[in-house]
């Protein structure tokens, strides 16, 4: 196990059940017990100490984005004048578009994940969502042709 996930005080237990609830987070108390030779007593204590220090922060279903007709990802660098960081921050906060959205360094200032269903909700969105908000000095969106890795887990070992 990694020295950083010690010094934060886990344990292998603890890795093995990180583990098995990223690869599925609707396995039972019962089997994951037996699955990792422990009690399903103590697996459920781990699980709530997890939850309750906010390591895990919640379950999910993974849903096909396609399958649900949001055909068209990708990627949006802003370059934001900064007064008006906080104000696209909460805007940006709102828009359902908007699967994920980070403070980064470097020429942008923000990097957006959007999805929409085709080409012409895009263009929709870039110029009557985003281009009008206070502050947007340049946008820049890239269209994803293939998505090669997609992921939530985060390795342990």
């Amino acid at each position: 196990m990694k020295k950083a996930l010690q010094d934060q005080g886990f344990d292998n237990l603890d890795r093995a059940i990180l583990d098995e609830l990223q690869t599925n987070g609707r396995v039972s108390v019962a089997d994951l017990a037996r699955k990792i030779h422990l009690s399903q007593p103590a697996v459920h204590n781990r699980i709530k100490r997890l939850e309750r220090r906010g390591v895990i922060r919640g379950y999910v279903a993974l849903v096909d984005r396609e399958q649900v007709g949001y055909d068209v990802m990708c990627f949006v660098q802003l370059s934001i004048q900064q007064e008006h960081i906080n104000t696209i921050r909460e805007a940006v906060g709102q828009m359902p578009q908007v699967l994920e959205c980070y403070r980064m360094t470097g020429e942008s200032d923000m990097l957006l994940k959007v999805v929409v269903g085709n080409h012409r909700q895009l263009n929709e969105f870039i110029e009557h969502t985003l281009c009008v908000l206070p502050g947007i000095q340049r946008v820049e969106t890239a269209v994803v042709l293939s998505e090669m890795k997609a992921t939530t887990q985060i390795s342990l070992d």
